[in-house]
């Protein structure tokens, strides 16, 4: 992968653990839940594969910003594998929101200048 690729994939993956991180400020969550919040809170525009989404958990669980813990779903009789925010993933997420925060307004301000007509 040229160095380029590489740089794209460490910016969407990086945007896939905030987007996690985010989803589970609201409580624990399976994998399935967490995908199906970030897809509908996007209208559909982002759509979680288990490619991405599961690797994505296991890499911020083995950072520890996140724990997982085998559970019985309170509406069905299976168990699944929830997801809860650790007090180091909520720092990290403080990181990541700010830091996504600079680049949106960085690229805002080259795609929309100040006084430029639309």
């Amino acid at each position: 992968m040229d160095k380029n690729m590489q740089h794209r994939a460490n910016v969407l993956q990086g945007t896939l653990d905030m987007l996690i991180l985010r989803t589970l400020v609201y409580g624990a969550a399976h994998g399935r839940e967490i995908g199906k919040y970030i897809q509908r809170t996007t209208n559909d525009f982002l759509q979680m594969q288990h490619g991405s989404l599961y690797p994505a958990l296991h890499r911020l669980e083995k950072k520890g910003w996140i724990v997982s813990k085998w559970e019985t779903a309170p509406d069905r009789n299976r168990e699944f594998k929830y997801y809860r925010l650790t007090e180091k993933g909520k720092k990290q997420l403080v990181i990541e929101e700010s830091q996504w925060k600079q680049m949106a307004e960085a690229v805002a301000r080259v795609m929309w200048p100040a006084g430029e007509e639309s």
